[in-house]
């Protein structure tokens, strides 16, 4: 039973501590749609997705409605395409035409973004795998929705340096090919290591191969009710600090549970997982940084602070797993420096390196997000900047991600301006110092001793 109690207070939560549920995202796996005929495998894919979300925005509205829940995004993943395309897909520009389509019915069901233009590449790279990836800085620019992943390593394979050396060059080229939106394309490209068959959040969704036809996956957020619940706990020990994060994340995570299984009833679809992911907004009160602050560290990057984002990563998943019984997906907090306003301020005052944000993503949910830096640093430094977060993953057998922005004619000092939940960020200065010898050399990272269990 809820009580009066209950609901006065998840209601307090909603209107007055941006507390949401951040997207509902219906997965669905596109296998059966490839054909040898690219027009055929275009027409299956628009049809299938039609058939399984075709009623997500008016569900997820009539819930919002009837529960007085926010839920800001409706979204859908699908299949890495580079599998669904490897039949008849010959060119770049042949997947190119994979994403038109996949972008027009994302528009057609009014969603904010489609998952899945993506390969998996741990390993290795098919011709497919290639060809997609080869695509992608003309499929983000002529498309509005769509997201692309790539996963370049994982704690059971190592990681692949020919895709990271590649990729290097990819971000570079969406930056070229999106330059007069401030190079927007890079905001919509992640390149992920141990990257989750089952994240419903963007840019890195896509509806992994051991995933059913179709399922609901629910992303929750409330940076501002863990803020709010943590002033009233000020100067209290530890015990106090870390039950008080548990609590709240239990009660954020039962509001996405009850969403979760209304939106799976009503469109007929499984629920999958609920990712309990503390995810900011530039909204002020909405901010993983100010709960850093809060805990007590000056600044979002002064000494402390990535004890402190362990302490609340690790608080927050003890709290959620208690509220589902299937919590997945990243689950904890994420930094995405243009969405963060506690972030942008940090990165402003000079708190914030990427080298720290780099230290900090040792214990958070992702990893380097939402990053802006000099148009003009070369391939190679950022192929570096993968390898290294690839290699905190695959050691920590974490998921971890590098989504990073080279704004074309712009420097540090200056700041970019994406708009809505991609906000603004300053251009971070990048080590000048470079590593093209390293990146270089054809193969890949072996995995780790400790990945070796059977």
């Amino acid at each position: 039973m809820i009580s009066p109690g209950e609901v006065i207070e998840t209601n307090k939560m909603i209107g007055e501590e941006n507390l949401d549920v951040r997207t509902i995202t219906v997965g669905i796996s596109l296998l059966d749609c490839a054909d040898s005929s690219l027009q055929k495998t275009c027409e299956a894919i628009r049809a299938k997705i039609l058939r399984y979300a075709g009623n997500l925005v008016k569900v997820g509205d009539e819930i919002s409605r009837e529960y007085g829940i926010p839920i800001v995004n409706k979204r859908v993943s699908v299949t890495p395409i580079a599998l669904v395309g490897a039949a008849c897909c010959k060119t770049p520009s042949d997947y190119v035409e994979i994403a038109r389509t996949l972008d027009s019915v994302a528009s057609e069901l009014g969603v904010n973004f489609i998952g899945g233009y993506s390969a998996v590449v741990s390993k290795g790279m098919t011709a497919s795998d290639r060809l997609l990836i080869e695509s992608i800085p003309e499929a983000l620019a002529c498309t509005e929705r769509i997201c692309s992943s790539v996963n370049v390593g994982s704690t059971k394979t190592g990681i692949n340096m020919d895709a990271v050396r590649l990729m290097g060059t990819i971000i570079k080229k969406t930056a070229e090919a999106t330059k007069e939106r401030d190079s927007l394309g890079c905001a919509k490209l992640v390149v992920l290591c141990n990257a989750p068959d089952d994240n419903p959040f963007m840019a890195g969704a896509f509806h992994g191969v051991t995933e059913p036809d179709a399922i609901i996956n629910v992303g929750v957020s409330g940076p501002g009710v863990v803020m709010h619940a943590l002033k009233a706990v000020r100067g209290k020990s530890f015990e106090v600090l870390c039950e008080t994060i548990k609590r709240t994340a239990f009660k954020i995570t039962r509001v996405g549970q009850l969403v979760a299984q209304e939106a799976s009833r009503r469109l007929g679809i499984p629920f999958g997982i609920i990712d309990l992911s503390l995810a900011p907004t530039p909204a002020v009160g909405d901010s993983v940084a100010d709960i850093l602050k809060e805990i007590g560290v000056e600044q979002a990057g002064a000494p402390g602070t990535t004890a402190c984002l362990a302490l609340l990563n690790d608080q927050v998943k003890k709290g959620g797993v208690m509220a589902s019984s299937y919590v997945g997906g990243l689950s904890g907090a994420f930094i995405p420096v243009s969405e963060d306003q506690g972030m942008i301020e940090a990165a402003e005052c000079g708190a914030l390196s990427l080298e720290k944000l780099e230290a900090m993503t040792c214990v958070c949910s992702v990893g380097l997000d939402m990053i802006a830096i000099p148009g003009d640093t070369p391939d190679s430094t950022i192929a570096g900047i993968i390898a290294d977060e690839a290699a905190i993953g695959m050691v920590n057998q974490k998921t971890t991600a590098v989504r990073i922005i080279p704004v074309v004619g712009k420097s540090v000092g200056e700041s970019v301006e994406f708009g809505g939940l991609l906000g603004h960020a300053p251009i971070m200065k990048v080590n000048p110092f470079g590593c093209e010898d390293f990146v270089k050399r054809e193969g890949r990272i072996p995995a780790p001793i400790h990945s070796f269990k059977n």
